[in-house]
């Protein structure tokens, strides 16, 4: 078992303290990318793995790593690091594919570690600030503020334009 598999079993046994009654809501999963803290909601994860063997698709957005057969379906890479126009590292035992559906599309998004399963009080969240039209602003949905720490809450619809979704479907129907 990897490494990033066995941080994903504490993290999903660390969610059984949850109360019983309580849902997904306000639930993140929370992962890095260098030094900064980012997160999703949980409800739109299907699972997390470690690095499997990418099957490079030609005429991809450079982001797009390529393809993984994980138990039969094949999904698609992103690299966060490279779509967020982050310097690339290459990837190790602790660098984990979090699986999630973006648009009704399984993808798989490959980030440095992931962290915690945390639950963020709608208190504690800020709208993300906006920059004028910028392009990554995009991805972000909101701003929370835990403690002394700052995590940014990414809007995983707005991951992909249609035209990566477009061109991401037609790679993985072929494989």
């Amino acid at each position: 078992m990897s490494t990033a598999d066995q941080e994903f079993d504490q993290l999903t046994d660390d969610q059984d303290d949850f109360e019983e009654d309580d849902t997904l809501d306000g639930r993140f999963l929370i992962f890095s990318l260098a030094d900064r803290s980012y997160g999703i909601e949980i409800k739109n994860i299907t699972e997390i793995v470690g690095m499997q063997t990418i099957t490079e698709i030609p005429d991809m957005p450079s982001f797009v790593k390529g393809v993984i057969n994980l138990r039969g379906k094949v999904i698609a890479l992103i690299d966060v690091r490279e779509r967020f126009k982050m310097p690339f590292v290459g990837y190790d035992d602790k660098t984990c594919v979090i699986i999630l559906n973006v648009n009704q599309q399984l993808v798989g998004l490959i980030v440095d570690t992931v962290k915690e399963v945390i639950k963020i009080q709608d208190s504690h969240m800020e709208d993300a600030p906006r920059f004028g039209e910028q392009e990554g602003n995009r991805f972000v949905k909101s701003i929370a503020k835990i403690k002394d720490e700052v995590k940014v809450l990414l809007n995983i619809d707005k991951l992909l334009k249609e035209e990566d979704v477009l061109a991401i479907e037609t790679a993985v129907n072929q494989g």
